[in-house]
């Protein structure tokens, strides 16, 4: 039996893959039945940068992601209605359709947000036979049962053979005791046994035929199929949201066992909730701000717009095992942050070099340590901070930096805030590759103008352009060599 992890602690220390330089990853996916929110984003971006990091160690990584469109009810794990089913019966469209258009709305903001793809995007809908056959083999090992069409698990059968509760920290006593029964209201054995699958009522749209029923394979069926089928029946790490360990990881571990005889997962990893005031942002609770309503400043808690960097580095100043307050307030301190760090970024491409340094750096120890120790990127962003200063120093002709260790500060910088944790520097606004060149480019050729006007002693010209543009939010600053600008 596998030893079960809830942190990666001590990365480097506590980390051993199964397979020597490989490394399996499932992460659990959005249910594609509406826009991605805020809360979409931060396991998107947690687990990007473990990806990230792996392949930077040097790694080979299967990263599997799922799409739930079947299967995730509305009331619970069991009872309700099928939210894609739903949004397809009230749109008058057929739920694939549902499921494409908004599959396609949630890589959007991915991309926008530069999360990279998985390597595998298994959908639910798409091995609804292989979840049959895992149904089967618990059914086959006798830890599920059959009731009117419907399986399900045999949680007390279980638990006298497998420590149910291990992940979440409960027990069996307990969770009797946090559930009523409801005499002659179920067709379950009891109400803490979970269906593995169910059948489909007849004005349900979305089924297929199985040895039981008509119907649809419960939630927590289809990670346990897929991850074992694109992983294998061991792999290294299953990642999600910290609300999904009770009951759907849970329910992942007792499915693995019941039909595997072992546990699938080695470790499990879970970032914690994105809250507004102090309260969980979700669908269910009708707080959410949809990452399209971040991007366009449309809605009544945003102040204004904030760019999908803006949103990476937020999630990133926490780390990702700590609540996040959302606030108007925080998302303009982030954006601060961020531009401090795209303008420090600007300058270290720029500065020449001298012949020796009078700014030593442990940049990169001081990165490499932080990742290390579970993942803390708030230490980076810190580390990287730290290090501004010396930029600025050299920038404004105080300290002096050698060819050798300048490259090294670019080649850290590059690694650390780039490639592992995501952010685009180069960045300052929303448009894309050709729109910031232009962009860029007509600010640089009026500041050129404004400079000719200066050495020409054109005062008129030269404030007349600086006054209009500061006036738009621009702040512009003379240097030696000329002048830098930022929004």
């Amino acid at each position: 039996m596998l030893e079960i992890y809830n942190s990666l602690t001590r990365f480097k220390e506590t980390f051993k893959p199964l397979h020597e330089g490989h490394v399996g990853m499932y992460v659990c996916g959005p249910t594609v039945y509406g826009d991605a929110h805020l809360g979409h984003a931060r396991p998107a971006i947690t687990f990007d940068v473990l990806y990230r990091y792996l392949q930077y160690l040097g790694y080979k990584v299967r990263y599997v992601r799922n799409i739930t469109d079947v299967g995730h009810l509305e009331h619970d794990a069991d009872e309700g209605e099928d939210k894609i089913a739903k949004k397809a019966r009230l749109e008058q469209l057929e739920p694939m359709e549902v499921v494409q258009y908004y599959t396609n709305r949630y890589h959007r903001d991915m991309a926008a947000l530069n999360v990279l793809p998985p390597s595998i995007e298994p959908h639910a809908s798409g091995h609804i036979i292989e979840q049959i056959a895992f149904v089967q083999k618990i059914l086959d090992r006798g830890y599920a049962y059959v009731a009117n069409g419907s399986v399900y698990m045999d949680v007390e059968k279980y638990a006298k053979d497998y420590p149910y509760g291990k992940l979440s920290g409960r027990n069996l006593h307990d969770i009797i005791a946090e559930t009523r029964e409801l005499d002659g209201q179920s067709e379950k054995k009891h109400s803490y046994d979970f269906a593995l699958w169910k059948k489909a009522a007849p004005e349900h749209i979305m089924h297929w035929p199985s040895p039981w029923s008509e119907g649809f394979p419960g939630w927590h069926m289809e990670c346990s199929t897929m991850g074992t089928k694109y992983l294998g029946e061991q792999f290294d790490i299953h990642g999600g949201g910290l609300d999904l360990i009770f009951p759907h990881h849970e329910a992942e571990i007792a499915q693995s066992c019941a039909a595997l005889g072992k546990e699938s997962v080695h470790y499990w990893m879970h970032n914690n909730m994105i809250t507004i005031a102090g309260k969980k942002m979700g669908k269910s609770y009708n707080n959410f701000i949809t990452l399209e309503q971040f991007f366009s400043g449309n809605h009544p808690l945003l102040s204004k717009a904030f760019g999908p960097m803006v949103i990476r580095f937020f999630i990133l100043q926490a780390h990702y095992r700590s609540t996040v307050d959302f606030s108007s307030e925080a998302l303009e301190a982030a954006e601060k942050g961020l531009q401090r760090l795209q303008e420090a970024y600007a300058r270290l491409q720029k500065i020449q070099p001298s012949a020796v340094s009078s700014q030593p750096s442990d940049l990169r120890q001081r990165c490499q340590e932080a990742m290390d120790d579970d993942l803390n990127t708030p230490f980076v962003i810190a580390a990287l901070f730290d290090s501004v200063k010396a930029i600025n120093t050299v920038w404004d002709g105080k300290g002096a930096i050698s060819e050798a260790d300048l490259n090294e500060l670019r080649e850290v910088w590059k690694t650390y805030a780039i490639d592992i944790l995501g952010l685009r520097l180069e960045e300052t606004g929303n448009g894309d590759d050709s729109q910031q060149k232009a962009f860029h480019g007509a600010i640089d050729l009026l500041l050129g103008i404004r400079l000719q006007a200066k050495q020409n002693k054109d005062w008129a010209t030269s404030d007349k352009i600086r006054n209009e543009l500061t006036a738009l939010g621009f702040q512009i600053k003379d240097t030696k060599d000329g002048f830098e600008w930022s929004i």
